[in-house]
């Protein structure tokens, strides 16, 4: 069986898509998957064993480009069995559509009746987004309840090798971390800052763990180098060599390289975030007005903070600060995230 996948278009998301992957695999041990995304996610795509090869999306996000997207789907006819549309819109399930897959199968969403022939309408009996990706790797007459789903989780590949490659290549921004402990922090969140721990809060923890002996590396994209900056200025002159701003200098496989290399990660609800559990590193992740009900890092050494109640709160921006920061995030103190790192990683601050 051959399978195309349409993939979402944010980092978290796709990385929680290879728990579909992994599933597609366990349904159909002989299929071939390839994943129609933008070219950014080919370096993720690539550390997923799952797949067999990234297609090109070449529209961006409220794109429509609809001769784009009929030319793409003829070129991809009789190619293959079934499309699993990821994105609720009604463009992203036009290419499938167009290429005449037999069966494409997706949850409801935007009008798309008579474009799926295998609709899911029951999406609120499945409260996690990793879990409505994995009910589409199953037949419908065949998908398991949320309760008995079993959730694989998403695992990048890196390579020790690779590491070492992209170590060397940042080697003069790395310079004085020496053989100090490294715990990475990744401030920014593509969603607005309402979603961000203070830049404050992270200069105090920062301030803390190099008083301990460790070194802190800050990722993001290139709009959260003012961010990075921001928490640098705000250590000591004589601490700030230990403090590396790589936002905005790395790209995603580098980013992915070097947060693997990090001992622990601090982080906000983010797509670092979940880069970060897929590495399998000890983490922190820090929530506000998103849910950890929703979208959890999908790791057994992640330790969520949230400390309101309910679901998803849609604000971009919250009105309790300047800056924009939401109450429910800067309620959480840098004294909070220190006792998880330390609950996590005891050893590594064995001198306290």
């Amino acid at each position: 069986m051959n399978i195309l996948v349409i993939a979402p278009s944010w980092v978290g998301d796709m990385v929680m898509s290879q728990s579909l992957y992994k599933t597609l695999k366990i349904q159909y041990p002989n299929a071939a998957i390839d994943v129609l995304a933008p070219n950014w996610c080919n370096p993720l795509l690539a550390r997923m064993p799952e797949i067999r090869r990234a297609i090109e999306m070449p529209l961006g996000h409220r794109v429509l480009g609809l001769a784009t997207r009929y030319r793409l789907g003829k070129s991809l006819r009789q190619r293959y069995d079934l499309a699993i549309i990821l994105p609720n819109s009604l463009k992203s399930a036009l290419i499938p559509l167009f290429a005449k897959i037999p069966l494409r199968r997706g949850w409801k969403g935007e009008s798309r009746y008579f474009i799926l022939n295998d609709l899911r309408i029951n999406k609120k009996d499945y409260p996690m987004m990793v879990q409505r990706y994995i009910a589409l790797g199953f037949d419908k007459t065949n998908v398991p309840l949320a309760t008995d789903m079993q959730i694989l989780r998403p695992s990048l590949n890196y390579k020790n090798t690779d590491i070492f490659t992209t170590k060397t290549a940042f080697a003069d921004h790395l310079k004085n971390e020496m053989n100090r402990p490294i715990i990475g922090f990744c401030p920014g969140a593509e969603f607005g800052p309402a979603k961000r721990w203070p830049h404050y809060h992270y200069a105090t923890l920062a301030q803390l763990l190099i008083q301990k002996g460790s070194a802190v590396r800050l990722f993001g994209s290139a709009n959260d180098y003012s961010i990075g900056a921001k928490i640098i200025q705000l250590l000591p002159e004589e601490q700030q060599k230990y403090c590396t701003n790589l936002a905005g200098k790395t790209t995603l496989n580098q980013a992915v390289d070097l947060i693997a290399d990090c001992q622990a990660i601090v982080s906000n609800d983010s797509g670092l975030m979940h880069i970060a559990a897929a590495v399998g590193r000890p983490l922190v992740a820090l929530y506000g007005p998103t849910s950890p009900t929703y979208t959890p890092p999908l790791s057994d050494k992640a330790i969520i903070i949230r400390l309101i109640k309910g679901e998803l709160i849609k604000i971009r921006k919250g009105t309790d600060s300047t800056e924009g920061y939401h109450q429910s995030l800067i309620d959480i103190t840098p004294e909070m995230v220190w006792q998880k790192l330390y609950l996590q990683n005891a050893e590594m601050f064995c001198s306290d």
